[in-house]
């Protein structure tokens, strides 16, 4: 880490940066990429509550873990820290963002999106980054594949509602080029991944959204940041940049803090952070929205050309977690599994579209995607505990009685037991769903006392959470299940995985802050290139089209370079 200054330095490695940082090194280019979070290789995700308790980002405290959570006013956002950024904990999920949803509202006449890119400008794009990350359909005619409960329900219960599922591309490495998937295999890479580690074949155990250990999944430090490496790009960890500003005679001064990591990642609580000053010659911010938006918020008296429009556009992307539970007595239904088990598969194996006035085929209202989803199996043992107070009273009364009258009951107890554990409970009857969709960007990000905050409400986009809500209703109808929505509705709240916005592309300064390759107005060669330069929401999960805006923006760099 002796080198100062670099073609270009990048800050953050999610879809964005981390595209950024290959596609610029493979051309050539000095880059030096800063993260603030730790490596992740196989194996060093914590499972355990002893070790999960530091697994958050809060350098304060001391914790350098990574998950990183957003508390604002009437939405809170969980968002990623570490190599890799969002993909280390996203469920996989590759879908090119809906051609009719490129929408094209006047802003000054009351709308809210004005996207200065068509889905013909990202195909090629689209298709380079598949070629990367490798996006395959879940192998449900394979054995075991077919025996996915959570799959079968979805299918049979979003048919029954009228929708057309289908199987989404996903980042997981089933099977070894054409062989026929089988979990757990050795994946066989042709070039080694910067940890140095066997990756195998996805296991089916539901961890994709809290770290997969088996490196399963086609994660952006399997892919992109190993390609980076290998193409010569300094990559950083434990670094998070605190200032950048332009230099006098060109490119930018970016100053980070160093967190006292050891080589195996935790914190060494005896060693300070220290500061560390690096210069570029341009500089990329690929923090995620909240990360660049906030960075660019914090030093803006460094760049008083800002647009007015820095902050704006927020958007949640439409995120809406309900559940679906099936009726522990309900009637048997044969084209149903008796058993819904969300801890096998992926995390997400299958989506439905539903339509949007703006594909001009007669749907209404705003549109979305229903994807359903699951959990680990720890989180189905808590459930399981949840459950199990009645059937343990019954027990415990009945050895209380048996004893009492002396009539000797069976020492034996391995079918009570059983009992306990049946899958008519939480952990066996539960089947979340996962809505995403074109909900309306009027959000802004403001710093409030030099802290990120976030004006925002869901008055605006009320028509399109109430239908997504009972498209899930109708699905959970369909499935002969009751419905539930997620308890921090309650407390008028939403939890998004996906924030989008803050930095929007336009096409001038008057409709947004970077233009449509991610240069910020008035600023050469400082760019925005993650989920914050969206001026509205993808729909569609955003990963893929953050990275195919991502490849369009390195394509007009280096075109930049050799023209200069």
């Amino acid at each position: 880490m002796n080198q100062t200054h670099f073609d270009t330095v990048i800050v953050g490695s999610g879809f964005g940066g981390s595209v950024m940082a290959y596609r610029l090194a493979e051309a050539g280019r000095e880059v030096c990429l800063l993260e603030k979070g730790k490596a992740y290789p196989p194996g060093s995700f914590p499972r355990s509550p002893y070790n999960a308790h530091d697994n958050f980002w809060d350098p304060k405290e001391g914790r350098y873990g990574l998950f990183d959570l957003w508390s604002f006013h009437r939405i809170h956002a969980l968002v990623a820290s570490g190599l890799g950024g969002g993909s280390l904990v996203y469920a996989n999920v590759l879908v090119r963002k809906d051609e009719a949803w490129f929408v094209n509202e006047n802003l000054s006449q009351g709308g809210y999106e004005n996207w200065p890119v068509t889905r013909a400008d990202l195909e090629p794009h689209y298709d380079r980054v598949e070629q990367v990350l490798s996006p395959k359909p879940y192998p449900f005619e394979f054995a075991p594949y077919s025996g996915t409960s959570k799959t079968q329900a979805f299918w049979t219960a979003t048919k029954r509602a009228g929708l057309e599922p289908f199987f989404p591309g996903l980042a997981v490495t089933f099977a070894n080029g054409d062989a026929a998937p089988v979990p757990g295999e050795p994946i066989h890479e042709a070039e080694p991944n910067l940890h140095g580690r066997t990756r195998l074949t996805c296991r089916l155990c539901g961890e994709c959204d809290v770290g997969c250990n088996y490196g399963s999944k086609n994660t952006l430090d399997y892919t992109y940041l190993s390609a980076a490496a290998r193409c010569g790009a300094e990559l950083r960890t434990g670094c998070e940049v605190k200032s950048f500003a332009p230099r006098d005679v060109g490119g930018y001064t970016v100053t980070y803090v160093e967190h006292p990591l050891t080589a195996a990642g935790p914190a060494d609580e005896s060693a300070p952070s220290t500061s560390h000053t690096v210069t570029a010659d341009r500089l990329v911010l690929s923090a995620g929205a909240l990360g660049s938006t906030y960075l660019l918020l914090k030093n803006r008296i460094a760049f008083p050309r800002l647009s007015r429009r820095l902050g704006t556009c927020f958007s949640g992307n439409g995120d809406l977690l309900t559940f679906v539970r099936k009726r522990p007595n309900a009637q048997a239904d044969p084209e149903m599994p008796a058993v819904i088990d969300p801890t096998f598969g992926p995390v997400i194996t299958s989506a439905a579209r539903v339509g949007d006035a703006l594909d001009g085929d007669g749907s209404s209202g705003r549109g979305f995607y229903l994807e359903d989803a699951g959990f680990p199996a720890h989180l189905a043992w808590a459930l399981q505990v949840m459950a199990a107070p009645g059937p343990l009273l019954t027990l415990l009364s009945q050895r209380f009685l048996w004893d009492w009258t002396g009539k000797g009951a069976d020492p034996r107890l391995p079918s009570q037991l059983a009992r306990m554990l049946s899958g008519n409970t939480l952990a066996g009857g539960v089947l979340p769903l996962l809505g995403m969709g074109h909900d309306v960007p009027d959000g802004r990000l403001r710093l409030r006392a030099g802290r990120l905050d976030v004006d925002w409400n869901r008055r605006a986009s009320k028509d399109y959470f109430k239908r997504a809500r009972a498209t899930s209703q109708r699905v959970a109808q369909e499935l002969g299940a009751t419905f539930a929505d997620n308890p921090i509705r309650y407390l008028n709240r939403l939890v998004t995985v996906h924030p989008l916005g803050g930095c929007p592309m336009g096409r001038n300064e008057e409709e947004g802050v970077v233009d449509s390759y991610g240069e910020v107005f008035n600023y050469p060669d400082l760019c925005v290139v993650d989920g914050a330069m969206m001026p509205g929401p993808v729909g569609a999960n955003p990963s893929l089209t953050i990275a195919a805006l991502a490849d369009r923006c390195a394509d007009r760099l280096l075109e930049k370079r050799r023209r200069g």
